[in-house]
């Protein structure tokens, strides 16, 4: 029988402590030899929150680590270079378009929209969101051009 434990760890900084420690106990399995594992997998993305799932055969006790990608937000933050989005846009931070596209392409598997313009726009709308402008404009600018 398989069962799936699902978290949300800081890239690269997994610990055995609570509460994904015990959650591992209790199937059998060893939280640092887990852990270890988890923080070489999510390594590329440090300073990011990663959704992260465990599948482990409780007969077994083999277990399979699947790291997903981050959510746009985080990755348009790590982008910007900040470490959140402003509440105030007067106080704002540019990104390229570039980087819009690389990550419209990047969480495409995870994406609602039909096609890449769609991808776009949702990455200009979570910019819209954060209070960060592409390229010195306002994302509604360009969402009415893509």
């Amino acid at each position: 029988m398989k069962t799936k434990v699902k978290i949300v760890v800081e890239g690269g900084k997994a610990t055995p402590a609570p509460p994904l420690g015990p959650q591992l106990t209790m199937l059998g399995l060893k939280p640092p030899e887990v852990t270890k594992k988890i923080n070489d997998k999510t390594k590329d993305f440090v300073g990011m929150k990663v959704p992260v799932e465990i599948e482990v055969d409780k007969t077994t006790k083999e277990y399979e680590i699947n790291v997903l990608m981050p959510s746009v937000s985080q990755l348009l933050i790590k982008a910007a270079g900040v470490e959140k989005g402003f509440g105030d846009r007067k106080d704002s931070v540019s990104i390229s378009f570039d980087k819009v596209k690389k990550i419209a392409k990047d969480h495409s598997a995870y994406s609602l929209a039909k096609d890449e313009r769609g991808q776009i726009n949702e990455v200009l709308g979570t910019c819209l969101s954060l209070g960060f402008k592409v390229d010195d404009k306002d994302p509604r600018e360009l969402i009415k051009k893509v």
